[in-house]
């Protein structure tokens, strides 16, 4: 285990000692100027990450839900305090903080820490993935009409919808954690996302034998959408999903 995937476990272990005490205590939501909810938690917890990371890293780059980016170098943090603030303010334990590295614009580490569902997931790149002591694969399904599916019951997604064995209403960071241990064959996240949406997630599916592209099959963290699968759908699915999402 690489210096810089035990200091994401670190930072998850103190993100999860704020934002765990704080669940169910019927934290205030605010709405912020782009219509997403925040709660105190959110906040600080993205603090307590930044604070550790100017001590254990102080030449590095942060990029924050919350706060926004900080410094310029060629390593950056990238880190989402709580991803499923909706679920974290109504009490709904899918919820999670979500932790990335990225390196010349490469995601090499991430970590996805869920403590209210007693779950975390790592990466690091060339290393594998893994939930606890375990390491995780993507499923072996290789037609769309034996796979189970993921997206927002939001999206109106028709033909993947009647083509798909069966189809889940899961969203966020939860739907790819699922991909990467092969629950699940494929998942579209909702339109909109961001790189702290992204990055963590990213590197734990791809290295769990998986890809993680957007709509358009580009390895990107930054254009607003993302899909993860086992690799063997992933060009049909992004190539049906393209066409649907941009209806």
């Amino acid at each position: 285990m690489s210096p810089d995937l035990e200091l994401a476990l670190a930072l998850a272990d103190a993100a999860d000692a704020i934002s765990l005490p704080g669940f169910r205590t019927g934290l205030a939501v605010e709405t912020k100027p782009d219509l997403t909810p925040v709660t105190e938690a959110d906040r600080a917890v993205e603090t307590e990450v930044r604070r550790l990371l100017a001590h254990a890293r102080p030449g590095d780059a942060i990029l924050g839900e919350e706060y926004g980016a900080e410094g310029e170098a060629s390593r950056r943090w990238i880190v989402d305090p709580i991803d499923g603030t909706k679920n974290y303010a109504r009490g709904v334990p899918i919820w999670a903080t979500l932790i990335a590295l990225e390196e010349e614009g490469s995601v090499q580490v991430g970590v996805v820490s869920a403590p209210a569902l007693s779950r975390r997931w790592w990466a690091e790149r060339t290393g594998g993935a893994y939930t606890e002591a375990e390491r995780i694969h993507v499923s072996s399904v290789a037609r769309i009409e034996d796979s189970v599916l993921s997206f927002p019951l939001d999206r109106q997604l028709p033909e993947l919808a009647t083509r798909a064995w069966h189809v889940r209403g899961i969203g966020d960071f939860w739907a790819h954690m699922l991909v990467a241990e092969g629950a699940v064959d494929g998942a579209l996240d909702a339109i909109g996302v961001s790189a702290w949406d992204v990055a963590a997630v990213q590197v734990i599916v791809e290295e769990a034998g998986g890809r993680l592209t957007d709509v358009h099959g580009r390895t990107r963290i930054d254009s607003g959408t993302a899909v993860s699968s086992n690799g063997l759908l992933h060009d049909e699915l992004v190539a049906a999903l393209a066409e649907q999402v941009a209806k």
